[in-house]
């Protein structure tokens, strides 16, 4: 006899479909799965057992073989569990005569039945209403996330015997229509806001530039200075998500299993400078994204920068340039999106204290030169912004004055984008800090005073091609900000001032 069912398992962030075909056939009672079964996957068989004979349903006394087609996608994870019990039910004639077979289920079983939640819910539900499926079947904590897609009938299955109800005759049960759920969690909205930081005019502008248009920000001073705390803002001014923004952000996180509902602000990701380059980019046995997958459409921030592992800083380099982060592995291929916003900080020195003027620091010449080189040159090159943070003066910190609030700085951000989105109306560029070649003769034309300053600046700071159409996109940037359509003299200067020095374009 045969049972049929549908799963899914994810590749990456994204979800393949599953036909689970059972024979029950002559022999010896035994169950095997074939169709490149991971382990994890031939372990639920035992979870399936128990769950079966502890739901009132006696396992076929014969040879059981689980088929998982297509047989060249790699199958890992609990969440076959709930379509394999099913197949297997079907195959011995508990659902039946002709069990619906558009019908997706993905769960984890427990051994008294229960139905534990898996990751990656969103994704499945995307495939399975790609590939024309009528409904979902799914664990109760499931519920809201797999509600964010259109178009599918969800059903909720808190236990093995709900699943089998309604498989029996879906047209008995009711869908389950929960509100959905907002994640917000610490990671993925700050609180904190921008009318806390004292001081720090020069800084505070680059960061309200690099919101607007997407630029990746650099902070460099001393210990102390605020380089922290002007980093945790960033996310706080830029523009709120889109409703398609925030599923795409929702579905990665839902991959890693770190969301239940639909993830309304920009995530805020700071990975201890020890992550390890698999914990960056993502990867691993199962393929789950990284660090700066988590961070697609928020900020991915790095706090002592020259720390990290040089590959793992090298592995930013495609990223930062395409938006997307391609992990191959000998099993499988994923590419997880990766379009953040790099905010990063670091000490000028070993010790901290290079060019303090109560002259603090002790190291030497050659030891600020090896600190700085561990920042390699195409790295830096792909940063719009380099910032000079001083220490803070006792003054600011005591004055009863108050800088401007997110809120307000937030305001002009929005504009800039709004006139950032009017522009690249049908173009693949979603901010200034991603214009094509194309997009910069088009919409970056420099007045002549501006066109000659850009040049003597390049030429001075031995900027590369690369950094030339960065600093153009920061000006567009800046003249945004000034509600201006020509790129003056002025935005140009303001842009050029943000560019490293020279040494560290050398190394």
């Amino acid at each position: 006899m045969l049972g049929r069912a549908a799963g899914a398992v994810l590749v990456g962030v994204q979800a393949r479909l599953v036909d689970v075909e059972v024979h029950l056939g002559g022999g010896l009672p035994n169950i095997s799965a074939v169709g490149l079964a991971h382990s994890s996957v031939r372990e639920g068989i035992d979870r399936i057992r128990a769950a079966l004979a502890q739901s009132g349903f006696k396992l076929p006394q014969r040879r059981v073989t689980v088929n998982l087609a297509p047989a060249d996608v790699r199958k890992e994870g609990a969440a076959l569990d709930l379509p394999i019990a099913s197949a297997i039910l079907a195959a011995d004639g508990r659902l039946g005569s002709s069990p619906p077979r558009d019908i997706v289920l993905a769960g984890e079983l427990a051994l008294d039945g229960a139905v534990r939640p898996v990751r990656g819910v969103l994704a499945i539900a995307l495939a399975a209403r790609s590939a024309g499926r009528t409904g979902l079947v799914v664990p109760s904590a499931n519920v809201a996330e797999a509600r964010l897609v259109g178009g599918l009938c969800i059903w909720e299955a808190a236990h093995l015997a709900d699943a089998v109800a309604l498989l029996r005759n879906p047209k008995l049960v009711p869908e389950a229509m929960p509100p959905a759920r907002t994640v917000e969690t610490d990671d993925a909205a700050p609180a904190e806001d921008l009318a806390d930081v004292r001081g720090q005019a020069t800084a505070r502008r680059a960061l309200e530039v690099a919101a607007a248009g997407g630029h990746h920000i650099l902070f460099s001073g001393p210990p102390g200075a605020g380089k922290t705390m002007l980093a945790r803002r960033l996310a706080g001014i830029m523009p709120p998500l889109t409703h398609e923004e925030a599923l795409e952000v929702t579905q990665i996180w839902s991959a890693a299993g770190m969301a239940t509902g639909l993830l309304r602000r920009r995530p805020f990701r700071a990975p201890h400078h020890g992550v390890s380059l698999a914990g960056l980019t993502g990867g691993g046995i199962s393929l789950r994204p990284g660090e700066i997958a988590l961070a697609h459409g928020g900020v991915l921030y790095l706090d002592e920068l020259s720390e990290f592992r040089r590959d793992a800083l090298e592995s930013l380099r495609q990223p930062l340039e395409s938006g997307d982060v391609a992990v191959v592995r000998v099993h499988a291929r994923a590419v997880f999106p990766a379009r953040f916003l790099l905010a990063a900080s670091m000490n000028p020195c070993p010790c901290g204290w290079h060019d303090d003027p109560r002259g603090r620091c002790r190291c030497t010449p050659n030891e600020v030169r090896r600190y700085a080189s561990k920042l390699s040159g195409p790295l830096m090159d792909r940063i719009d912004l380099t910032v000079q943070v001083p220490a803070v003066d006792p003054a600011d910190l005591t004055s009863s004055s108050i800088g401007e609030s997110s809120e307000a700085v937030r305001h002009r951000v929005v504009v800039a984008r709004e006139r950032q989105i009017a522009r690249f109306a049908g173009s693949g560029a979603l901010t200034n800090a991603r214009m094509t070649r194309a997009d910069l003769e088009q919409h970056a034309r420099l007045d002549e005073p501006a066109r000659r300053l850009l040049i003597l600046a390049c030429k001075r700071l031995a900027v590369t091609a690369r950094g030339f159409d960065r600093i153009r996109r920061t000006s567009r940037t800046i003249a945004d900000l000034d509600a201006s359509e020509t790129i003056r003299e002025r935005h140009v200067a303001e842009a050029v001032q943000y560019r490293p020095m020279p040494e560290l374009h050398d190394r």
